[in-house]
């Protein structure tokens, strides 16, 4: 029969940022009452000990368009959809990331329960048709992402409507077919047209949805603004067929030349929805992934290459001037040693365009770790973290994509988990926003017992779960001071109360410290606690 030996603990003192004590939350308790309750002894001492939380944004993209990361394959059940969603969800913590993109409208439809656009085809294989039977791949995403302390970023594209791959029909309800007149064909893919006012209305409308109805903890869009260019047979590059609505602005008294408009199109929708994001879910964060080279007229010396300025039509260095993003996610898809693109100078040119402080969190292109001939070696990815951390200690960056990582390719997720990420980091806190939008993060209740399992081994079992009037997901950073390993973090989600657990080893653990974490990075009041000896 099982040996049960209860050693429970009521609720903790308070240890406020000046790191005295405050005595005890008066709040009534939500957690369970243990039988022989004991308190953990204050021990405000292990404060000064404890290492601070690293910082560091550690994200990964997880392409729906084409099927690339998930779900790996049209028409898949709705139970092998989220199969495969909780296993790369147990992925991103086992490599102890603490962020995930996932693009949920890659072709003017949606990964979500969406009122104006379909459902994509890339779940059912038919655009249009719901999961059977019915759950929101989105809702289901951030729910489990929240559980395992994952920050969850919705991936917008804004004007792509018809992807090259695409095999069904497009659905009634689709752009391409109720709204015609905001469409045009280029090369083999469908945009919406920038110009189109209304077309812009939309795809607002569309995002303010998401974000009334969404607990996501970023707004994210990737480097599709204008189409790339695509030449005819000939060679001959195609400009964009927009001659409808570039009419229509002339008739109006427009004044800009072609390109200019061009460009007040993609400023004029990127700061609309950088104010939509602070109207609507005020606690989430806006972030762009622009093609990683900046303006030719501002480039570093010996810099060269394509210009998403004269090409996209996308001003990527005003929309950081004027604080229309929270977080830049310049895509340096290039090795270290490629002169024209180099890895450094580019990562040094966007920090330098940056005078309001925004988070500038580069994207690797983890994806050219392959089994071909021209794969990169896995130790250009080690080394473009390591320079990062040395040049930008405590910012962070993402990976494309999420298959590469699922892969292990070359042994690369083995070594990010054993060597760039051996121990987990909180995202950098967002102070601009964090005055404004973010509640102040309680403390803890928390309770913990000791059980002694069967085989002999005994685990403390510790519940946490904020104040009473802060229901909802959390996160809490937890700190281990173990006798013979020294300290250990982790770095813990919650479930949609707020409440956690966390199961560990009781042997050898000396005494913890807990917070909180607040949805923009900032930290609650520390708890610190001994643990008595057996």
């Amino acid at each position: 029969m099982k040996r049960r030996q209860l050693l429970a603990c009521g609720l903790s003192p308070v240890i406020g940022s000046g790191l005295g004590l405050a005595g005890c939350a008066e709040a009534p308790l939500r957690l369970p009452p243990l039988p022989g309750e004991l308190r953990l002894e204050p021990a405000p001492e292990l404060l000064a000990q404890a290492p601070l939380p690293l910082r560091e944004f550690r994200a990964v993209w997880v392409a729906t368009v084409a099927n690339i990361d998930w779900p790996s394959g049209k028409g898949l059940s709705s139970a092998q959809q989220q199969a495969e969603a909780i296993a790369l969800l147990d992925l991103a913590v086992q490599l102890q990331l603490n962020a995930v993109i996932l693009q949920v409208r890659p072709s003017a439809d949606a990964l979500f329960d969406s009122p104006l656009e379909p459902w994509s085809e890339y779940l059912s294989g038919s655009q249009g048709q719901a999961p059977e039977p019915f759950y929101d791949p989105l809702a289901f995403w951030i729910d489990h992402a929240h559980q395992r302390g994952l920050e969850l970023h919705a991936w917008l594209n804004p004007f792509r409507a018809r992807q090259s791959q695409t095999s069904s029909a497009a659905a009634a309800q689709h752009l391409s077919r109720s709204q015609p007149q905001w469409v045009r064909r280029y090369g083999d893919q469908l945009w919406i047209d920038p110009g189109e006012p209304a077309a812009a209305d939309h795809t607002l409308a569309v995002v303010e949805d998401l974000l009334r109805r969404y607990e996501i903890d970023g707004l994210h869009l990737d480097d599709y603004f204008y189409p790339y260019p695509v030449n005819d047979t000939a060679g001959r590059e195609l400009d964009f067929p927009d001659e409808p609505s570039w009419a229509r602005y002339r008739e109006a008294g427009g004044t800009l030349n072609r390109a200019d408009w061009r460009r007040q199109n993609v400023d004029q929708l990127v700061q609309r929805l950088q104010q939509a994001v602070r109207r609507v879910r005020p606690e989430a964060r806006f972030g762009i992934s622009p093609f990683g080279i900046g303006k030719p007229a501002l480039r570093p010396e010996g810099i060269a290459g394509f210009s998403q300025y004269d090409k996209l039509y996308a001003d990527v260095e005003r929309w950081l001037a004027e604080g229309w993003v929270d977080y830049l996610v310049p895509q340096l898809y290039w090795p270290i040693a490629q002169k024209a693109q180099a890895f450094g100078p580019l990562l040094d040119y966007w920090h330098g365009q940056n005078p309001l402080g925004r988070h500038i969190w580069p994207g690797l292109f983890s994806s050219k770790v392959t089994d071909k001939a021209d794969s990169w070696p896995v130790d250009e990815l080690l080394q473009q973290i390591a320079l990062l951390r040395e040049r930008r200690p405590g910012s962070g960056h993402a990976h494309f994509s999420m298959v590469a990582l699922a892969q292990n390719r070359r042994g690369l997720a083995d070594a990010l988990r054993q060597q760039a990420y051996s121990q987990p980091a909180l995202v950098p806190a967002t102070p601009w926003l964090a005055g404004a939008a973010a509640p102040d993060v309680p403390a803890l209740d928390w309770r913990c017992h000791r059980d002694v399992q069967n085989n002999g081994e005994a685990q403390l079992i510790l519940r946490l779960q904020p104040g009473t009037r802060h229901a909802g997901s959390w996160r809490y950073w937890v700190q281990i001071r173990h006798a013979r390993e020294g300290w250990r973090s982790r770095l813990m989600g919650s479930q949609a109360d707020g409440s956690a657990e966390l199961r560990l080893p009781a042997a050898g653990v000396e005494g913890l410290v807990l917070r909180a974490v607040g949805g923009l990075g900032q930290l609650g009041p520390a708890q610190a606690l001994r643990v008595p000896a057996d």
